[in-house]
């Protein structure tokens, strides 16, 4: 069908820098705060470094799976839309599924680093000692209401959303960089810190495997940008640049960042004996915090204010982009269509916002915060890990009649890296979190149920299931065609797929006839 104009209920409004700074805000949030402490105290001083560079090169091969993908689909619902295309509306529909649980656990999981450091600062100043309740109650209610004042900035719109986003994002990564960079100048002011990186992994590379494994949620920031689709400017452009370099600055942070905290204190200071990687990796997820108070000057100060600016982007990002997953379930009849209810006045899908907000802050509540961080990593890799099979079967089976924006380099090889590296991390997951390897196949089981039982029989094919066939003159080719006459769009989709597969098979080409009722009474002229 034609794709000449893309169009959209929602409001289109959002720039280039707008959705990277989405993407990068998503990423820069959790990932860093509570993963690096206990990177190090896993896999050691270079494991930690090794741990993110590797993620990264990992996450830019699927990046690019996106990029592809989402120039061809360039429409909200991400990986859901994706696999639609690809697989049809039941593995679609498990996709959607796993997004929207996936965003909304690594929502909790930045309301909770949120919290924990806040609350740390005050406490460190002292203005908690009144408070009747304990530390952890604290933590659990500023996790509580940081999630609902984001989910009204959300209420308030796309615009609204795109631009506090910024705002916090571009302030988190200049704080994290300048942190980099007085790591980089403390290390050359004072070569004995370099120490600190031997013994430079003293648990082994197997320990690699464990650490990449729960710090993969700090890199799933595409995901967000590919929700983005009915609300960016020029979609088909913006959004492969968006995720691929959003996924560059994220990793180059990390790593700088890694590199920071390994060298922020050494031996003998504050009373440190023995390797500073063991003093660092002894707090777990406040490791980071620790250690980096005491590589500045005011750095208590200066590290809650980088994690108010990161946790809180981050946040903002993933309930944007669990609620357009919900929204997208809804708007296609998978899930009652009342999540699809879109606000008059704010643009805004209110409903599944609604929804998406339970599920954050119950999680943010009652789940351990280890637990809550590799739940988000395994959902995430097993949802990347679709993706990466669907870029190739749309690659093969309908990539001549798709409007690429961009075509990933080294085709099909990066999508096999991504998926043969994702599956191992997953496999080597459960010793890091047992409840993750319980509730992760739990929710996919579910989702499977409710598909088999609900939407199975109530799922409608919409526009956009067909749209991303665009309509152009026939080229002058050798063979002969096979016409497809496209006229129900409950099996418009297979139907092409199928033929697809007959033409590769006899070296034909595909034409598509759309077919409209016409009124007895109308002149064949009229008709036409």
């Amino acid at each position: 069908m034609a794709d000449s104009k893309i169009t959209s209920e929602l409001s289109r409004e959002l720039t280039l820098f707008q959705i990277t700074m989405m993407g990068l805000g998503m990423m820069i949030g959790a990932g860093v705060f509570l993963g690096v402490g206990n990177a190090i105290h896993h896999a050691g001083p270079g494991g930690v470094i090794l741990t993110f560079l590797l993620n990264g090169l990992i996450a830019m091969f699927t990046a690019f799976s996106y990029a592809e993908l989402a120039s061809a689909i360039p429409y909200t619902g991400g990986a859901y839309n994706y696999t639609r295309i690809g697989f049809g509306r039941g593995t679609s529909f498990i996709s959607g599924w796993m997004e929207w649980f996936a965003s909304s656990v690594a929502g909790s999981l930045y309301a909770v680093t949120f919290a924990i450091y806040v609350v740390r600062f005050i406490h460190i100043m002292g203005g908690l000692d009144w408070l009747p309740i304990s530390i952890f109650t604290t933590e659990k209610i500023v996790a509580a209401l940081i999630a609902g004042f984001f989910f009204y900035i959300n209420y308030r719109g796309a615009s609204e959303t795109g631009k506090i986003g910024a705002l916090f994002t571009l302030g988190q990564t200049l704080f994290l960089v300048f942190i980099g960079v007085i790591g980089i100048w403390v290390a050359i002011k004072d070569p004995e810190r370099l120490a600190n990186f031997k013994p430079f992994l003293p648990k082994g590379w197997s320990k690699l495997l464990v650490t990449m494994g729960f710090t993969y949620v700090a890199f799933e920031g595409y995901e967000v940008i590919a929700q983005t689709g009915d609300e960016a400017i020029n979609p088909r452009q913006n959004l492969p640049k968006a995720m691929i370099y959003s996924v560059f600055f994220v990793t180059l942070t990390y790593i700088l960042v890694a590199f920071a905290t390994v060298v922020s204190v050494k031996n003998g200071d504050m009373g440190i004996i023995g390797p500073v990687w063991e003093w660092i990796g002894s707090f777990g997820e406040r490791g980071f915090g620790e250690a980096i108070s005491r590589l500045v000057p005011a750095g208590n100060l200066l590290l809650t204010l980088a994690v108010i600016f990161a946790s809180t982007s981050a946040l903002n990002a993933t309930i944007y982009s669990a609620t357009r997953a919900m929204y997208a379930l809804g708007r296609d009849h998978m899930l009652p269509n009342q999540l699809a209810k879109i606000s008059k006045r704010k643009k805004t899908p209110w409903v599944a916002l609604l929804l998406t907000a339970v599920l954050v802050i119950t999680v943010a509540t009652f789940l351990p915060t280890m637990d809550v961080a590799s739940s988000a990593s395994m959902m995430f890799m097993t949802l990347f890990f679709l993706v990466n099979v669907c870029v190739i079967r749309v690659r093969y089976n309908m990539g001549e009649e798709l409007t690429y924006g961009f075509l990933m380099p080294f085709f099909p090889v990066l999508p096999i890296l991504a998926i043969i590296c994702q599956t191992a991390l997953v496999i080597w997951l459960h010793q890091m979190s047992i409840t993750a390897w319980i509730l992760i196949p739990t929710w996919i089981v579910l989702g499977v149920l409710i598909y088999h039982f609900y939407s199975k029989s109530r799922t409608k094919a919409m526009e956009h299931d067909i749209q991303v066939l665009e309509e152009v003159k026939a080229p002058e080719k050798g063979g002969y065609p096979v016409m497809v006459a496209v006229a129900n769009p409950e099996n418009a989709v297979q139907m092409v797929r199928i033929t697809y597969r007959i033409c590769g098979v006899k070296k034909a080409r595909v034409e598509l006839i759309h077919m409209v009722p016409v009124p007895e009474m109308a002149p064949l002229a009229d008709a036409g």
